[in-house]
């Protein structure tokens, strides 16, 4: 999977950070020591650590990600990486 999402809050960006949902690589989530969490009424899993944004973008760096795009949306800040997979 040569692209992935991080997130966190605003008012949180010391952590937690968001770094997958229940279809990412379980590999890159036991590398990031990501937790898989179920918030109570979604239908859907999400992975956690309880990092800051810039270190697991510091991890994901020597894994060979680079941050293509970063926003802001509402309270929320997104990073969307990508690692190049052509020379594999």
């Amino acid at each position: 999977m040569p692209y992935i999402l991080i997130s966190t809050q605003i008012r949180l960006e010391t952590g937690p950070t968001t770094v997958g949902d229940e279809y990412s690589d379980p590999a890159l989530m036991n590398f990031l020591e990501a937790r898989k969490t179920t918030m109570l009424g979604n239908n859907f899993s999400e992975y956690n650590v309880e990092e800051p944004p810039r270190l697991v973008l510091d991890k994901l760096e020597k894994l060979g990600y680079r941050v293509v795009t970063m926003t802001g949306v509402g309270q929320t800040l997104v990073w969307c990486l990508h690692k190049d997979t052509t020379g594999l």
